[in-house]
């Protein structure tokens, strides 16, 4: 079934076509959420939002972009939301949001036989690089995770931010010398 076809049987109220959307995209706006947010109850929970706001927000889809991006750009808004409402936390609480290295994807596993001094420097290069990524204003870091972690191209990251695609290539640069920066920073001080 086409996205058109599918658009067209969730206006016609049919029963399954909200199901059937949820199954098509479920898994790429659970990976989005979680790219964001950095845990998987989270990111679970955002997803969840996500799809109960694009049921609730259906009537008012004016189809100015494809039924996909419409979908992650209530899911980047949710997962920002989510990380200014985390952050303002952060700020009433000494250790509040601490990230739960757990949750983090493993994209290749590594090998058996590393040894477990190497899996520690890797997990630790790992929180570095979120917390990194958490300090960077939220348009760099939405930018940047879609582009990075997520694939998309400029085009489709400047359909999801609702922006234009110069200014998506502005924050993806902008975001790579912030961490550039902050990295260069902190191994500098660190090692």
């Amino acid at each position: 079934m086409t996205a058109d076809q599918l658009l067209e049987n969730l206006r016609s109220g049919s029963p399954d076509a909200f199901r059937q959307l949820v199954e098509r995209y479920k898994h790429k706006v659970l990976n989005t959420c979680f790219r964001f947010v950095a845990d998987k109850d989270d990111a679970e929970d955002i997803a969840q939002e996500t799809f109960v706001e694009v049921h609730r927000s259906l009537p008012r889809f004016r189809e100015e972009s494809s039924l996909s991006t419409w979908i992650y750009q209530i899911a980047v808004s949710k997962s920002l939301d989510f990380m200014r409402k985390k952050n303002r936390k952060k700020r009433r609480g000494l250790f509040g949001g601490t990230i739960r290295l757990d949750d983090h994807p493993v994209d290749i596993p590594a090998p058996e036989s590393e040894n477990p001094e190497k899996q520690l420097q890797d997990k630790e290069r790992n929180i570095i690089l979120q917390q990194a990524l958490d300090s960077l204003p939220k348009n760099q870091c939405a930018a940047f995770v879609l582009s990075k972690y997520d694939g998309m191209s400029y085009q489709e990251i400047a359909n999801t931010l609702k922006t234009t695609v110069g200014a998506v290539e502005s924050l993806i640069h902008r975001a790579r010398k912030n961490l550039q920066k902050k990295l260069y920073n902190y191994y500098k001080k660190h090692v």
